[in-house]
């Protein structure tokens, strides 16, 4: 799993620009009053101005992990990899740990490693799954059907443009304990790409 960055638009200065133009004020660069002002911003939760600087992604995950980011749809744009166009070889997400499944049912799994014989068995069922994919485009298989072969763990990719504030609550919400840890990892690495381009910002919105 990977996320690399694309692109940006803004800085603090935009997030408190967009606050000031209430007053028709400006500010030219970021002083300690600006970075009052973004604390002011977040602890009273006037959003909108976090919602005006961009961020545009490139991410690879497998699909199970992809499918709980697309549930964050208010301030982003999602366009991803599509198998009914593409045929090229499918990679595939293995875990370097098994994990067992929790006592509390909210939470999907714990810290304790699972272990089983037949763990090896479902390496061979992805190997065979991989090999029936190929076996049926070659065989001239329209590939939009013969995707429907390929398990959750193949990996998919998609670009992804959101504001400040649509990544914060994001981010908020996958970097939880709760959260799979799988999600989690991808969720961390997104944090921090856009840290350094919005420091003050991303501070106060995750405090």
């Amino acid at each position: 799993m990977h996320v690399d960055y694309l692109d940006h638009m803004g800085t603090d200065l935009t997030v408190v620009n967009a606050a000031r133009v209430s007053f028709d004020n400006e500010s030219e660069e970021l002083e300690d009053k600006d970075r009052k002002l973004i604390k002011y911003l977040a602890d009273h939760e006037h959003w909108s101005p976090f919602a005006h600087p961009q961020i545009s992604l490139r991410v690879k995950a497998p699909i199970f992990v992809a499918r709980q980011l697309a549930k964050h749809q208010v301030g982003f744009a999602w366009n991803e990899v599509s198998r009914r166009y593409v045929s090229s070889k499918p990679e595939y997400y293995w875990p370097y740990k098994w994990r067992k499944k929790a006592d509390n049912a909210k939470q999907g799994s714990s810290d304790e490693e699972y272990q089983s014989k037949d763990i090896g068995l479902s390496e061979d069922h992805l190997k065979k799954l991989h090999s029936l994919y190929y076996q049926m485009i070659l065989e001239g298989c329209s590939p939009e059907q013969a995707r429907m072969v390929l398990p959750q763990a193949t990996y998919t990719e998609w670009i992804w443009t959101g504001s400040l504030l649509a990544y914060s609550r994001m981010c908020k919400l996958r970097l939880d304990n709760h959260t799979q840890r799988e999600t989690q990892e991808v969720a961390q690495m997104i944090s921090d790409i856009i840290k350094p381009l919005f420091p003050v910002s991303w501070d106060k919105l995750n405090d």
